[in-house]
């Protein structure tokens, strides 16, 4: 396993990384409908593209990533099959490490996320109603402690 700091960002890279992010998005964010998902799915090649820091986890091929932008994770996505097995972990201790992570915003019904974050030690100080393109999906905005 290995993680990689993405300087280019091929067709193909994207596309592993967008079936990452599918498969992740269906496996935790039980709240989002198949339309949702797909809806939101459209714009996911434009963020990956636009993020300036894209980190990738891979064995042969990719397994898991994150977005960083400043010191705010902008994303962190696993694929479902490597859930749970300390791969989000070294990719946020990485972050902190490398790029001074010290903030993030979860979806409040992602209660796994949440969980996990406070365990990397991240703290909830602000709530709101709507996530940020407006839709009835709270999200919690975390610090680290």
């Amino acid at each position: 396993m290995k993680i990689i700091e993405i300087t280019e960002r091929t067709p193909l890279l994207i596309q592993q990384l967008l079936e990452i992010w599918e498969r992740s998005v269906r496996a935790t964010h039980l709240f989002l409908s198949d339309r949702e998902i797909e809806k939101i799915k459209d714009y996911v090649p434009q963020a990956l593209n636009e993020i300036p820091h894209l980190i990738v986890l891979e064995a042969e091929y990719p397994i898991a990533f994150m977005g960083i932008d400043g010191q705010k994770l902008e994303m962190l996505f696993i694929s479902s099959e490597a859930r749970g097995k300390g791969f989000g972990k070294r990719l946020v201790q990485y972050g902190i490490k490398t790029y001074s992570i010290n903030e993030l915003a979860v979806n409040e019904q992602n209660p796994l996320a949440k969980g996990f974050y406070e365990h990397m030690g991240f703290q909830v100080y602000k709530r709101t109603e709507n996530d940020e393109q407006g839709n009835p999906y709270p999200l919690l905005y975390m610090k680290l402690d």
